[in-house]
């Protein structure tokens, strides 16, 4: 069974479409329950028993209840998941990097240290059993790893926010050679160049569904800024690249496939698509999607004036043609719609 926060995503573009006309919570809910008093039996009172539509008193109103209830634990949940993450962090800062105390030892080592050493590693061994654990010394190099690798995993979750103020890594992130970005159906990713890249020729961008590969030519020489493997392919006939002089060469992507990259090319560093934002931006949806919304949006106001709706004016244009037609009995008279009472369903859009 579907989860409720997927159950509820599916319409989110035509809930998105009714609360940007109408601009706020207050005139969304009351546009929400008054759906449900005029087309639907949620507030008729069982009077009877044989009344077969309506509720007990008391139970729409509980179930309404029982729903934003089921939400607000949702949230809570999320926020005790974000303080945690704020706590996790704020105590990682507090830990010394320990592969940096590893290094600054190694430095201060002396020659005479290091051959010291080395007789006494081999009477360790002499002296140990062969089937003997490894002693505590032994163990410590691996300890700062986990360490570090404790301290990379928290400070991912902080990059990720940082990515996401920035715009060129909206949605994704900054690595050494390039920033990337993405929404819904597109990715940018912006390959720096030196300052002394301010033309095109000196550029060469080759883009393959499944792959690139980002050159520049200095001189007489060329040589590769960016290569690889898609993670997902890409459109070509869609896609482009650009200069920006001195600075970097942008590439814009279109995307195949609606899915959310978790990297541009094969074998990189991968971000936590659950970090970013997720939303589909209403530049995203597609002509068929705009037009549902915008017809839901046109019968709402038309509702709110007492007008036809586009199914009833729809009905209305062909019943006209009959109206008037030759041996018609209301032919020479006036049109009159409020003779029809035309259901939703009866209408295919």
């Amino acid at each position: 069974m579907a989860s409720p926060l997927q159950m509820t995503e599916m319409y989110d573009n035509a809930l998105l479409g009714i609360l940007q006309h109408v601009g706020n919570i207050q005139d969304f809910l009351q546009v929400y329950f008054g759906f449900l008093y005029r087309k639907t039996d949620f507030y008729r009172l069982l009077a009877a028993p044989s009344d077969k539509m309506g509720f007990p008193p008391g139970v729409a109103e509980k179930m309404v209840l029982k729903t934003f209830q089921l939400f607000e634990k949702l949230a809570e949940s999320d926020r005790e998941r974000q303080q945690g993450e704020l706590r996790r962090r704020e105590e990682s800062r507090r830990v010394p990097p320990a592969v940096r105390e590893l290094e600054v030892a190694a430095v201060e080592e002396t020659e005479e240290t290091e051959e010291s050493a080395e007789p006494s590693a081999q009477e360790v061994q002499e002296s140990s059993p062969p089937n003997a654990p490894a002693s505590s010394e032994g163990c410590e190099p691996t300890a700062p790893g986990g360490q570090a690798a404790a301290a990379v995993t928290t400070s991912a979750e902080v990059t990720q926010e940082k990515f996401q103020l920035d715009p060129d890594s909206y949605n994704g992130a900054m690595r050494e050679n390039y920033s990337w970005s993405q929404d819904y159906t597109d990715v940018e990713v912006r390959v720096f160049v030196p300052k002394t890249v301010v033309k095109g020729r000196q550029v060469r961008v080759d883009l393959r569904t499944g792959g690139m590969q980002v050159c520049v030519r200095e001189g007489a020489e060329e040589r590769t800024l960016m290569q690889g493997e898609f993670t997902h392919k890409i459109n070509t006939e869609t896609s482009l690249w650009s200069l920006e002089p001195g600075s970097c060469v942008v590439l814009s992507l279109s995307k195949t496939s609606e899915v959310w990259w978790n990297a541009v090319l094969k074998g990189e560093e991968e971000i936590d698509i659950n970090q970013i934002n997720r939303e589909r931006s209403m530049a995203t949806v597609d002509e068929a999607e705009h037009a549902v919304l915008d017809r839901l949006s046109f019968d709402y106001h038309q509702k709110l004036q007492g007008k036809p709706q586009s199914h009833e004016m729809k009905v209305h244009d062909m019943l006209k043609k009959g109206w008037e037609a030759e041996g018609s009995p209301f032919r020479g008279q006036q049109f009159d719609p409020s003779m029809f009472d035309i259901p939703p369903s009866a209408v295919q859009f």
